[in-house]
């Protein structure tokens, strides 16, 4: 798995067309949707676990805090030290208004989470999940998943499609110039290995007074997935899917989705 370095830096100024908040709404709708957690009464540990939000692959936070703001308490994971940095600075000192609302980052890798409870649910979006390459590594990180997961509890991720990275992405070439910085993202897929590998070439002001912008480059790498497979490691891990659709359109998956949601529940450790 690739950390975001100094795209971190820039993610979220390029990034702004993402869709975030619309799908912190969806998300929160699917979690009232489906929520079958019993906490017994008078439990107040039991309670607060079950309130508990696990975002994996958080990145700057952005999802996470909205998630906040709809009223969860929030656990973000990220591999990344660069994007969990710019996550923190976006938090509230403690003795500042909403700082007992703090957001919990911590570094650490999705495949094999360390939590100190377990949670009443887990969400994973923008793609998160693509960048296991490997079936067994998507396998451990349902296993963790359904491991941390309130009985019960649910399990809402997205990820990208053989269509979304074969034929709508295929081997483009994509830039953008802003005054902050600039990017060059070129894409390579391997439709024997369903890898897509994006080689990024980054130019960040330096400062705002100058003229100047610092370069670096990084390699990622993102492996397609389709409904089918995940349905089935779904089930090898111990949980059970509840819905899946098409994260665009909101309809059934066909051969033209790009992004797949996937509502699971833990069933029973």
């Amino acid at each position: 798995m690739n950390s975001y370095t100094d795209f971190a830096y820039v993610y979220d100024l390029f990034m702004d067309n993402v869709p975030y908040a619309e799908w912190a709404q969806r998300t929160d709708r699917l979690l009232r949707k489906y929520d079958e957690l019993i906490v017994p009464e008078g439990d107040e540990a039991l309670a607060s676990e079950a309130h508990l939000l696990l975002d994996l692959g958080c990145g700057t936070g952005r999802f996470t805090r909205l998630m906040r703001d709809l009223g969860y308490d929030c656990i973000g994971i990220d591999s990344s030290e660069q994007m969990l940095q710019i996550a923190m600075d976006h938090e509230p000192d403690a003795d500042e208004d909403g700082g007992d609302r703090r957001i919990l980052y911590l570094l650490q890798d999705m495949r094999t989470p360390e939590l100190y409870s377990t949670v009443g649910a887990v969400v994973s979006v923008c793609d998160s999940i693509n960048y296991l390459l490997t079936a067994e590594d998507i396998l451990k990180t349902f296993k963790s998943v359904n491991n941390y997961l309130y009985p019960r509890g649910l399990f809402i991720f997205d990820f990208n499609t053989v269509h979304y990275y074969r034929d709508v992405l295929g081997d483009t070439v994509i830039a953008e110039n802003r005054p902050e910085g600039s990017f060059i993202w070129e894409n390579y897929y391997d439709d024997e290995t369903r890898i897509n590998e994006y080689d990024l070439t980054i130019y960040i002001r330096s400062d705002e007074s100058a003229e100047t912008y610092s370069r670096s480059e990084e390699t990622h790498e993102q492996r397609a997935y389709d409904a089918d497979e995940i349905t089935e490691l779904i089930r090898q891990a111990g949980m059970e899917t509840v819905r899946v659709f098409d994260s665009d359109t909101g309809d059934d998956v066909t051969e033209e989705t790009s992004r797949v949601c996937f509502v699971a529940r833990e069933c029973g450790k």
